[in-house]
């Protein structure tokens, strides 16, 4: 099998310019998606790595880290960014860090994922939609929406800005997520349920009920262990 790498590619100038905020393990498995969606179609020109912690060395996956998020403001051209950060509360906080007007956040979805207009799903910008997920019909995704590996969203749900699901999350027909809901590993959300803003429902948990905001659900029936103020 040929694998392909993007010094394999001819990409352009006239090919739209695009860095990953965040350089860790998300930030190279953004890369890798973006790899797929230049096999499928030469899309973006992927410059390299921001984050405001520096790595430990001065390149990531054999591109150049360049910095933090007040270099990224200064930049003086138009760039696409990606945020590659897993956690719902520190997604937004970075996409707040941001602010320069030059900055655009494109969705990206995995070229596998099937989103045809007669399924009437809205994306919001910056959202991520990784290899394997599953969205079926009339579902509404906000801005910078996290879908990991693997993850499925039923018929009618309803996904608040920064909402993050975990790989193999499920989220069943007509549940909604606030705002900043975040859904570990295997997490389960039933038809129909609906959980408050900023709430955690932890790996393998199962919410058959409503949870209200602000706290950390575990267990199956998911039962809130923490609650918390931002």
């Amino acid at each position: 099998m040929t694998q392909l790498f993007f010094s394999d590619y001819d990409i352009t100038e006239a090919v739209p310019p695009l860095v990953i905020f965040g350089a860790g393990g998300l930030g190279r498995e953004i890369l890798l998606l973006l790899q797929q969606l230049n096999e499928a179609q030469p899309t973006w020109q992927v410059r390299g790595f921001y984050d405001d912690q520096a790595p430990n060395t001065p390149t990531v996956a054999g591109l150049p880290y360049l910095g933090t998020s007040a270099d990224l403001n200064a930049v003086a051209e138009p760039l696409a960014v990606v945020v590659a950060v897993g956690s719902s509360a520190s997604r937004a906080a970075v996409v707040a860090r941001l602010t320069a007007a030059h900055l655009s956040f494109p969705p990206l979805v995995h070229p596998r994922v099937t989103l045809q207009p007669a399924q009437r799903i809205a994306v919001g910008e910056g959202c991520i939609i990784q290899q394997g997920c599953i969205l079926t019909c009339d579902i509404a995704l906000g801005r910078f929406v996290l879908l990991n590996l693997g993850c499925t969203v039923g018929h009618d749900a309803s996904l608040g800005d920064f909402c993050s699901l975990m790989p193999h999350a499920n989220v069943s027909g007509a549940a909604q997520l606030a705002q900043g809901v975040y859904l570990g590993t295997n997490a389960t959300v039933i038809q129909g349920v609906r959980i408050g803003e900023h709430t955690i429902v932890g790996a393998g948990a199962v919410a058959v009920r409503d949870l209200p905001a602000n706290i950390t659900a575990v267990g199956v029936p998911a039962k809130p262990v923490r609650s918390y103020e931002l």
